[in-house]
C-alpha cells in the first residue's frame, strides 16, 4: 500500500478524509524575502491555526499546499500549524511557471538533474527540516490579470514537466499542474507525460474551473486524468456561476474525476501590490472555507448527491494518491 508524505509524517491514502486539493498557507513571489515587512511568525501561524481548525469543525480532514519551492514555501510553519490544528497538510516539491518562477540556477539544469531535486525533497526531506514533500507541482503560462497569456509552452516550463514526470515514476507521488485559465496547457502537459510514460491516474489539471471549455474537459478526463476545480472565489478570473454550471453539467453527464478546492492563500509574504491587493479585492467569497459553506450546498440545491459530493471530495483524492 502506498503512503502519503505528510508534514507530520507518513499516512495511508484511505486516511486522507474529506480533502481540500489545492490551498496554500503562505504564499510568496520570488524577491519576497527582500521585502518581507508584513510577516510576523507567531501572529501567522495563531491565524493558520485558526482557520484550519474552522476547517475541521466543516468536516476537512487534509489540506494539500502545493506551493512550489520558490513561491515561499514553508515546511516548518505548515509543520506546526498542522500539529497545533489537527489537519493534515502536505507539502510539494516542484516549481512554478516562467513567468513568476523557475529561478535561474534550474533554467540552465538538464531535466534528470532536475528531477534529482525534486526526488530528494522527497525521499529524504526539503532542505535539513527532515520534512518530506509528498506532492509534485508543476506550472504552464501564468496568471490572469497579473501575466500576459502565452500560445505556447516555454522550453524551461517542458523540461519541468518532464523532471516531474521521472520523479513520479520514482517515488509515486502524484503530480498537480497549475494552468492558466484564459491559455491552458491540459492537453500538452498530459502529451509529455504520455511521453514519459506516466500514470495518468497519478495526474491532476487544476484550475479548470475558469476554462469553460467542455471540449478541453472531456478531452483531459476521458485520458485517465483528474481535473481541479480548485478556484472558487476567485471572481476575477471567472465567476463562480461558470464554475458551478461547468462542473454540474459534467456530473450530469457522468463525468466526476474532480476534485474541488479554493487556491486561497492564507498569509501574502512581503509587500501586496496595488494591483494584487485589487485582484484579492474582488474576491470577497475567496477563502478556505468557500467550498463547504456555499459551493456544497449549492451544488446540492442542484440535486447533485451527497455521494457524489464525497467521490469529489474523499474518493478521489484517495485515489489520485495511490489509494
Amino acid at each position: 500500500m502506498p503512503t502519503v508524505n505528510s508534514v507530520l509524517g507518513p499516512c495511508e491514502p484511505k486516511d486522507l478524509g474529506f480533502t481540500l486539493i489545492h490551498e496554500h498557507l503562505t504564499a510568496g513571489f520570488p524577491g519576497f524575502e527582500f521585502d518581507n515587512t508584513g510577516f510576523h511568525r507567531k501572529e501567522e501561524v495563531v491565524k493558520a491555526v485558526d482557520k484550519l481548525k474552522e476547517l475541521k469543525t466543516l468536516g476537512v480532514s487534509t489540506f494539500v499546499d502545493p506551493c512550489p519551492m520558490e513561491l515561499g514555501r514553508d515546511v516548518e510553519f505548515a509543520a506546526e500549524v498542522s500539529d497545533k490544528s489537527g489537519v493534515r497538510v502536505v507539502m510539494a516539491t516542484g516549481l512554478y511557471n516562467e513567468a513568476l518562477g523557475i529561478p535561474p540556477h534550474f533554467r540552465g539544469m538538464p531535466v534528470d538533474d532536475i528531477a534529482e531535486v525534486y526526488t530528494r525533497e522527497i525521499q529524504d526531506g526539503i532542505g535539513k527540516t527532515g520534512i518530506k514533500a509528498g506532492i509534485i507541482k508543476t506550472a504552464t503560462g501564468g496568471i490572469p490579470g497579473m501575466t500576459e497569456t502565452t500560445s505556447a509552452m516555454s522550453k524551461n516550463e517542458e523540461r519541468c514537466l518532464r523532471a516531474a514526470a521521472r520523479t513520479q515514476k520514482v517515488t509515486g507521488a502524484p503530480i498537480l499542474c497549475h494552468n492558466d485559465e484564459m491559455g491552458p496547457f491540459g492537453r500538452e502537459t498530459l502529451d509529455i507525460f504520455a511521453d514519459e510514460g506516466v500514470d495518468f491516474n497519478r495526474v491532476l489539471i487544476g484550475h479548470a474551473c475558469g476554462v469553460g471549455d467542455m471540449r478541453y474537459y472531456f478531452d483531459i478526463l476521458e485520458r485517465g486524468a483528474w481535473i481541479g476545480f480548485d478556484r472558487f472565489g476567485v471572481e476575477t478570473i471567472a465567476s463562480d456561476k461558470m464554475r458551478l454550471a461547468s462542473l454540474i453539467g459534467l456530473l450530469a453527464v457522468g463525468y466526476d474525476r474532480i476534485m474541488l478546492s479554493q487556491d486561497h492563500v492564507g498569509c501574502w509574504l512581503g509587500r501586496v501590490s496595488e494591483n494584487w491587493q485589487a485582484f484579492m479585492d474582488k474576491c470577497p467569497n475567496w477563502s478556505y472555507s468557500h467550498v463547504c459553506r456555499n459551493i456544497i450546498p449549492t451544488l446540492n440545491k442542484a440535486g447533485v448527491s451527497e455521494g457524489t459530493i464525497r467521490t469529489m471530495m474523499v474518493d478521489n483524492p484517495r485515489s489520485y494518491f495511490g489509494g
